[in-house]
């Protein structure tokens, strides 16, 4: 991080996270992260049938009664691009993978991820030198970019890019190149915030509930999930296949005056999005934990907003749900967290857990 005093565990693991690349669908680095950091935090740990990471902390429980679960969810895919067509010039056409606009990248270095290799590129809006009368003018001079508007510039024929195992459907993500976090004084700033803090928040929680394994009474599910951006496919699969009537979303949360959220440690409390209104059991429980841990919680209604947690007890496969979310400018762009909110997050949750 391009700070002298920014060498942190927790900075160090962030950053490590920010750098794995994981498009939707091809999450595969993210979730190689992941398991290396669940190895000492969990009871057991494996990789389900839809590519969700899941490490159990088993509670103390009396056997002779149904065991009590609960599921914390928090997503290892980030919006990035599709390929759509291959010009016959090598150039590749992409549309967005998740909520994404050319805007939130700008024209930029990008990997693409082929099934044979990653190759470089650069997304591309044209010259700006242009004027109304070029294919792409009127909507790039005038700032109102839309994905036809933009193309990824590769340098490679299409039998090059055929054997590189380049094709419609391959994921193109911003490159390494530009996902090193950026430090701005207390703050820190990075494309993939959403979801790599709440991933940092969601395994500090599990080393502080391990020191408080005796005050424990449920199982806890961490699960890493799939495609959240795209479709909450993953989540929804662990929440039909794991036990547990209560699932926690960790999520960045946007600062902005139309919601009275402020950037700040002090987490937001999601009470309801556009899938629907949070348990209201939850968002007590997890505005009551934070105030233990001396923070002032932050409630809001995210009107246009959703989590894994708001689609699986919409979708009737969780009874409970909650979010638990990092105040995050800019989200879905060039996000930006206060130092210490990911420790706020990972501090309520885990004491959510340990008192449900």
């Amino acid at each position: 991080m391009a700070s002298d005093n920014a060498s942190t565990p927790e900075n160090e693991l962030l950053t490590k996270l920010l750098l794995a690349r994981g498009p939707g669908g091809q999450e595969d680095e993210v979730r190689a992260a992941c398991v290396e950091e669940l190895r000492s935090r969990c009871d057991e740990q494996w990789v389900d049938p839809a590519g969700n990471v899941i490490g159990l902390i088993r509670g103390h429980q009396d056997e002779t009664e149904p065991r009590r679960a609960i599921k914390v969810m928090v997503h290892m895919d980030e919006i990035a691009m599709v390929i759509k067509r291959i010009d016959q010039d090598g150039t590749l056409r992409v549309t967005a993978l998740g909520g994404v606009n050319p805007v939130n990248f700008g024209m930029c270095p990008v990997d693409i991820l082929g099934d044979l290799e990653t190759i470089p590129g650069v997304l591309s809006f044209g010259s700006m030198h242009a004027t109304t009368n070029a294919p792409q003018g009127a909507d790039v001079l005038s700032g109102n970019v839309h994905w036809n508007d933009v193309h990824v510039i590769t340098r490679c024929s299409v039998e090059t890019l055929r054997a590189h195992g380049v094709r419609p459907g391959n994921r193109v993500a911003l490159s390494r190149h530009w996902r090193k976090p950026f430090r701005v004084q207390d703050a820190i700033a990075a494309h993939f915030l959403d979801d790599r803090a709440p991933i940092v928040a969601a395994l500090q929680a599990m080393s502080q509930v391990q020191k408080r394994r005796e005050e424990l009474r449920s199982d806890l599910y961490f699960v890493f999930t799939t495609l959240e951006e795209e479709s909450n496919s993953g989540a929804m699969y662990a929440a039909a296949s794991l036990p547990g009537d209560t699932t926690i979303a960790l999520e960045v949360g946007p600062v902005m005056d139309e919601y009275a959220t402020r950037l700040s440690v002090d987490p937001i409390i999601n009470t309801g999005d556009q899938k629907g209104y949070y348990t209201r059991a939850v968002v007590t429980g997890l505005s009551e934990a934070a105030m233990r841990c001396g923070y002032d919680p932050q409630l809001a209604l995210l009107v246009d907003f959703a989590s894994d947690a708001s689609a699986v007890m919409s979708s009737g496969t969780s009874a409970r749900a909650g979010c638990l979310a990092i105040p995050t400018e800019n989200t879905h762009g060039y996000e930006l967290i206060l130092e210490g909110a990911i420790h706020a997050c990972a501090a309520t949750l885990s004491e959510y857990l340990v008192s449900a």
